[in-house]
């Protein structure tokens, strides 16, 4: 154990990106829970720590769904990198006569290695129900306390890059890249959550498809969770970005090629985020269409203070292309957004209530 910290290379973790670290990581987060708690440190490495081995359904027959399970309990764990993530990987598949503008093509294979990561090569079963549990890299099992069913009283992650698999035959993931909805408080920082290929390849003809599968890229605490801290936090790829509640302050939120950016499912506390990046989402702020994971709709107080968007229309993936700024029909939101988009038509697409404000900066 190091002086300050659990180490995962003392639980026989490699971080070669060839040897399966999956039974390593999962040794040092019982060692901390059964310890009451601690830092498990994540050495940069270039390979990255492969997490290959398949999901669980259910923990002491609580469902959990996960690769990488976090014990039930009142442990405080945070799992940390070795430095912060550069955000983020490539989001445009860019065509080959972009070379003259001193870009080059997009293709798989080219994203860096410049992260200290975690990804899974492991292919999760589909699971396109909406309120069913989604299949995550990481994730705490179902518990019992309050709305959300908490199992887990506090659990960090800081400098961590998990990247979720993309089978290239389909184009979409079908597995989430962390869930963290049964925890009560949840902190992130200076971390992303993506895929583990790029978005597309140019000389294949292929990119990103509609997700028939309900896989996000962070999902936050259930209903009367206590505090959710998001700073410098990236998604990209999945069907939802980030799938938040209430309690949340956000400081600098980056979210890219996802059908639904930022979606809301019951915030009666407020929720405040200060700024968002987003660039190609087909919606960039929402509110949840059904039952989201098995978490109950209801009324959304959320102050959005600043996003900075591009629209992504006409490029590929098509499916980024932006339709709603915000969407809400069931009008559940209540705050209120100052939208900016720096060149092109200046519009901001939305559907919602008169009770939330939209404003152009």
């Amino acid at each position: 154990m190091s002086v300050f910290g659990i180490n995962v290379f003392d639980f026989g973790a490699k971080g070669d990106g060839i040897t399966d670290d999956t039974a390593a990581i999962q040794a040092a987060i019982d060692f901390a829970a059964a310890r009451g708690g601690g830092k498990i440190l994540f050495p940069y490495t270039r390979g990255g720590y492969r997490i290959a081995s398949p999901g669980v359904e259910s923990v002491g027959g609580k469902p959990v769904r996960a690769q990488l399970v976090i014990p039930a309990g009142q442990a405080n764990i945070q799992l940390e990198g070795e430095m912060p993530c550069r955000l983020l990987n490539s989001y445009i598949v860019r065509p080959p006569e972009s070379v003259k503008d001193n870009f080059t093509p997009t293709t798989f294979g080219s994203l860096r290695s410049d992260n200290t990561r975690l990804f899974s090569d492991w292919e999760a079963p589909e699971e396109h129900d909406p309120t069913a549990r989604p299949w995550a890299i990481l994730a705490a099992p179902q518990g019992n306390s309050c709305k959300g069913k908490f199992s887990v009283s506090q659990f960090s992650i800081s400098n961590l890059e998990f990247r979720v698999h993309l089978n290239k035959e389909k184009m979409y993931p079908t597995q989430s890249a962390v869930n963290l909805q049964n925890v009560a408080r949840v902190h992130i920082s200076d971390s992303q959550f993506c895929l583990n290929e790029t978005v597309g390849d140019t000389l294949l003809g292929k990119e990103l498809q509609a997700n028939p599968c309900h896989t996000a890229g962070l999902i936050t605490s259930g209903d009367q969770n206590d505090n959710n801290v998001l700073r410098n936090v990236a998604v990209q790829g999945f069907r939802y970005g980030f799938v938040c509640g209430e309690h949340v302050v956000a400081d600098y939120l980056y979210v890219h090629n996802c059908e639904e950016g930022i979606t809301f499912h019951d915030c009666s506390h407020l929720s405040v985020i200060h700024h968002v990046v987003a660039q190609h989402n087909t919606v960039i702020l929402s509110t949840t269409q059904a039952e989201l994971f098995g978490m109950p709709k209801g009324p959304c107080n959320v102050l959005v203070e600043t996003v900075n968007f591009e629209c992504g229309t006409g490029l590929k993936p098509a499916v980024s292309a932006l339709q709603y700024g915000v969407y809400d029909p069931d009008k559940r939101l209540h705050g209120s957004i100052t939208w900016h988009k720096p060149w092109g038509k200046q519009e901001f697409p939305a559907l919602c209530s008169d009770g939330f404000e939209i404003k152009h900066f």
